[in-house]
């Protein structure tokens, strides 16, 4: 079981059952969009996010980075960090039919796609990659942001990381920051740029 420090925010219940199978940390479920109106709830995540720091892990539908963004709004100081999930499609056991956009939820993921997705966010040690962090520039220079075709480019890196389709290229950043060190992203990109380039 992993050891978390920060408060973990999901959207729903089903969420919160299968992370507590997973992780030893207090799960706090927003009940969906519940949270941009429910003030008590949000005054516990502020909280959270002052102390302890927080991890939001919604869905990586658009209803998940709505939710995403209101938080990150919404909360003024504090630690918040993002974990995501990637694009699966399917349909949850309990449910009768697939979600509008047909992604599997947090609840859906299998247990090692969760636990990668904690690593890949930089939660499951206390130090972030050592040696000089990504940059905008570096995103720029690699095509990935301020050109015409960057948000192709940027899904088909994404979606080779296993990260939800739908990150902005601020997003982007912060997750690969989490996961390595600048070294190891210009490797990345000199030794599969053409295959981004490509797509």
């Amino acid at each position: 079981m992993l050891q978390i420090r920060q408060a973990i925010i999901v959207e729903g219940k089903y969420d919160k059952i299968k992370l507590a199978s997973l992780v030893k940390a207090v799960i706090i479920p927003t009940g969906g969009f519940r949270i941009f109106k429910d003030e008590e709830l949000l005054g516990l995540i502020r909280y959270y996010a002052k102390t302890t720091g927080i991890l939001i892990l919604t869905d990586s539908d658009r209803a998940g980075f709505r939710i995403r963004g209101f938080l990150r709004g919404a909360i003024p100081e504090g630690d918040i960090r993002n974990i995501y999930i990637p694009d699966v499609f399917g349909k949850e056991r309990r449910k009768g039919k697939p979600s509008a956009e047909g992604k599997l939820g947090v609840e859906g993921m299998e247990a090692e796609v969760l636990r990668e997705a904690f690593r890949k966010a930089g939660v499951l040690t206390e130090d972030a990659p050592a040696g000089d962090p990504i940059t905008k520039t570096d995103l720029y220079l690699a095509g990935l942001s301020g050109t015409p075709d960057c948000a192709e480019r940027r899904r088909a890196l994404q979606q080779s990381l296993g990260l939800p389709s739908m990150l902005s290229a601020s997003s982007l950043l912060e997750v690969l920051n989490a996961m390595m060190r600048r070294e190891e992203f210009l490797a990345m990109l000199s030794g599969g740029a053409e295959s981004i380039n490509q797509r």
